[in-house]
């Protein structure tokens, strides 16, 4: 009788994953909202059950994925489904939220990396230089355009956006950290509402204005910026690259811990809840602000400043 339910529940969930992959194919627009439902029936499954079952109907769901869409269709529904699956997975063993963002950020970076490998080793497509080619050549066409149109194109900034594709080549495995993170996020946001709706015990989020990162972050941070200093590695070269994704991440992580700070402080003071959420806004409209909310992250890490915030209340 279990087994025939859970038959009954897989073929349900494949046919709910079968109509939302046909969807993010076929149609434009709805399809990029409906993308990011896909892990929901794996997740849903992953919770209710062992992760024996959950592997055989994930394979499932990718065989399916190839007849619906075609070979290109495949690892779509893998990233998604092995994320789904592995959430699913922690929150059946009642891990924490936080825990299983983690589990499903790693799982669905790693569907990036190995997807832009086999693409790049087998298929010799490079849609990362593709993307930046096009960048450029958008570039060089706004600037014939000027000097057609008889005006001179301004040198300094035709600098800062030669400086910036450079930098967004960089820094591209750094983006494949923060767009995996962000995407589980959003997975998350999602799809634990209809979990809950489900009879699933959905961890829930500590507030944000508890969250510490661990110290050893800001070690790394100052190791980090110290071999920046000394190496001084040339523009291009393997130190170079490893150590401006390093120092990008942990700068994120710096400012995150600030923000932090901020809402907890103005929680701690009364204030109203627009005021943080005005300081992230800014954050990404004034540089300085960035920079402020970056060195009371570090601040916050180094010194405990919150913990003497609460002794002066």
């Amino acid at each position: 009788m279990k087994n025939t339910y859970k038959l009954t529940e897989g073929s349900i969930l494949l046919a709910i994953f079968a109509v939302l992959l046909l969807i993010t194919l076929y149609v434009p627009g709805l399809g990029l909202v409906v993308n990011f439902f896909l892990s929901l029936p794996f997740l849903l499954f992953g919770a209710k059950h062992d992760w024996k079952s959950t592997a055989v109907f994930t394979l499932a769901a990718v065989l399916l994925s190839m007849i619906l869409g075609s070979f290109l269709a495949m690892p779509l529904a893998f990233a998604y489904g092995t994320t789904g699956a592995v959430m699913g997975y922690m929150v059946r063993e009642g891990k924490s939220k936080l825990a299983v963002f983690i589990a499903g950020s790693v799982v669905f970076l790693v569907n990036i990396v190995a997807q832009y490998a086999v693409s790049v080793v087998l298929f010799k497509i490079n849609f990362i230089e593709e993307l930046l080619g096009i960048f450029r050549s958008s570039v060089d066409q706004s600037i014939k355009m000027l000097e057609q149109l008889g005006q001179a194109p301004d040198e300094k900034l035709i600098k800062q956006f030669e400086q910036m594709v450079d930098m967004m080549e960089t820094l591209m495995p750094s983006m494949f950290v923060m767009a995996s993170f962000m995407v589980v996020f959003i997975l998350q946001l999602v799809s634990f509402p209809f979990l809950k709706r489900f009879g699933v015990n959905v961890p829930k989020w500590r507030p944000f204005r508890e969250l510490t990162l661990p110290k050893s972050i800001l070690w790394y941070y100052l190791f980090t910026m110290i071999a920046a200093i000394l190496i001084q590695p040339e523009k291009g070269t393997y130190w170079f690259w490893v150590i401006s994704n390093l120092s990008f991440i942990l700068q994120m992580l710096m400012v995150l811990q600030g923000l932090s700070l901020v809402f907890y402080f103005t929680h701690a003071k009364g204030y109203p809840k627009a005021v943080p959420i005005v300081v992230t806004v800014l954050i990404f409209l004034l540089p300085f602000v960035l920079y402020i909310v970056r060195i009371l992250g570090i601040i916050d890490l180094g010194f405990d400043l919150r913990r003497r915030l609460g002794e002066k209340k």
